[in-house]
């Protein structure tokens, strides 16, 4: 009896393995997206129209890729400080790329309108982005260095503005300005 336990807790382990592997080269490129990791392809059409934005052409920028739905309470919660943040830092290097994972682009206009957004927000209707990023709880942000490599990954809403961010945003800015263009 403990032997087929044994077997049946082995090859569920086995199966379970494939099946992760499956997902994440399907999804990512086979590797965990995560602190140290170069951000994956990224290009989106914005919500405003115009050409897409892709993150490659933003090298040399320190990046804020944010994952989000309307229909989330906490991505509604944390705007007013994104907001605020992209206000602050944008003018010193720094970008934030709001990516909406809605299926349809009408209820993200009017979240724009009513919240006062002026940051890009790209749309990801199919969550093709989402999926390559790994990203399936929203909100979920990754801030990218000016290198193209992920910083940190952050899971839920934030006070983005709060001065702890800030100062990590701005160091990023400081140590990109010191080493020149990437």
């Amino acid at each position: 009896m403990a032997r087929r336990v044994g077997t049946w807790l082995i090859g569920t382990a086995l199966v379970a393995a494939v099946i992760f592997t499956l997902w994440s080269e399907e999804d990512g490129g086979g590797g965990a997206v995560g602190r140290g990791t170069p951000a994956p392809p990224l290009e989106l059409p914005r919500l405003a129209g115009g050409p897409p934005i892709a993150l490659a052409n933003l090298r040399g920028q320190v990046v804020l890729v944010n994952f989000w739905a309307t229909w989330c309470k906490p991505c509604e919660d944390e705007m007013p400080a994104m907001e605020r943040l992209y206000q602050r830092l944008a003018p010193e290097g720094f970008e934030l790329l709001a990516v909406s994972v809605d299926a349809d682009a009408e209820p993200v206009r009017a979240f724009r309108e009513r919240l006062g957004l002026s940051f890009p927000i790209l749309l990801d209707p199919e969550q093709e982005v989402a999926r390559r990023y790994q990203t399936f709880r929203f909100p979920e942000s990754l801030l990218i260095g000016a290198d193209g490599v992920v910083v940190e990954r952050y899971v839920g809403g934030k006070e983005w503005d709060g001065p702890a961010y800030v100062e990590r945003i701005r160091r990023l800015l400081r140590a990109r300005v010191s080493s020149g263009p990437a």
